[in-house]
């Protein structure tokens, strides 16, 4: 490596730290296109600025990114919408009855559930998946310890608290086995 080279390698490297890489593209597009439905209006002046305001946005709160396992199961994605939409019909139901019933309010719990996965995506659709179904919201993440803070509506008993560690096991496992890597599914067979 020449002097030549080795003093243009500090300044290229700096502009590459404002450039765009290839996998922030779909954050690249997405924060724009959130830039102009909040101006609610679509200009050339709207689409810089959100260009600009993206590109600090992602430089100044720095994401890492995702590892993702390179698979993809289409039939276990199958499973887990169905399983998805099957507890989010029965949870909604339950939930409205527990809105409208005479009595006493339902009793809550806030439980710990230790995940078997480490990939910080797969936790992530985990929590996802849980706070969407009602009755369930993630309080809290421990990714160190892959253990989520559920929030659980309507536990009077232990069978229900272990009821939703069971529901979220399920969860973690069908979406390992729809995403995760070849080591994680084998720890889930």
């Amino acid at each position: 490596m020449s002097e030549h080279d080795r003093a243009e390698a500090p300044r290229s490297a700096k502009r590459i730290e404002w450039g765009v890489r290839l996998h922030e593209l779909p954050l690249l597009v997405g924060l724009i296109l959130l830039w102009t439905m909040l101006w609610r209006e679509i200009t050339p002046m709207s689409v810089v600025s959100g260009l600009i305001v993206s590109i600090v946005a992602m430089r100044v709160f720095y994401l890492p990114p995702a590892w993702l396992a390179d698979r993809f199961n289409p039939w276990r994605a199958l499973q887990y919408l169905g399983y998805f939409f099957w507890h989010l019909m029965i949870a909604s139901w339950q939930v409205a009855w527990l809105s409208v019933r005479p009595g006493a309010p339902p009793r809550t719990a806030i439980i710990a559930v230790r995940l078997r996965t480490r990939s910080d995506f797969i936790i992530t659709m985990v929590g996802l998946t849980i706070s969407l179904i009602p009755g369930s919201l993630v309080a809290e993440v421990d990714r160190f310890a892959s253990t989520l803070y559920l929030h659980v509506l309507n536990t009077p008993t232990q069978r229900e608290i272990r009821i939703m560690r069971e529901t979220v096991a399920k969860i973690e496992r069908l979406i390992t086995l729809t995403v995760g890597s070849a080591r994680e599914v084998e720890r889930w067979r």
